[in-house]
């Protein structure tokens, strides 16, 4: 399985494939040694999630984006 570092701005800082057989909480524990800082600093810069997770999630917030974007001026419906 494929874990990706994301920074606060979801920057991907850092993948690594680990078996599928590796949890997201010891990717987790992988990346904070890898960063050798303490846990609670870590997770005030980072988060950590499955590649599928973070595609997802670049996903919404494009849709988002574009909503914002453009409004809700092209909606016939609304009265």
């Amino acid at each position: 399985m494929r874990y990706v570092l994301v920074d606060t701005y979801d920057n991907v800082v850092h993948t690594v494939d680990l078996d599928g057989r590796y949890t997201e909480n010891e990717a987790h524990r992988y990346f904070i040694n890898l960063k050798q800082i303490d846990e609670k600093e870590f997770n005030k810069l980072w988060k950590v999630m499955t590649d599928t997770e973070y595609k997802r999630l670049k996903v919404h917030d494009e849709t988002i984006r574009e909503y914002e974007e453009f409004g809700d001026w092209l909606d016939i419906e609304k009265s």
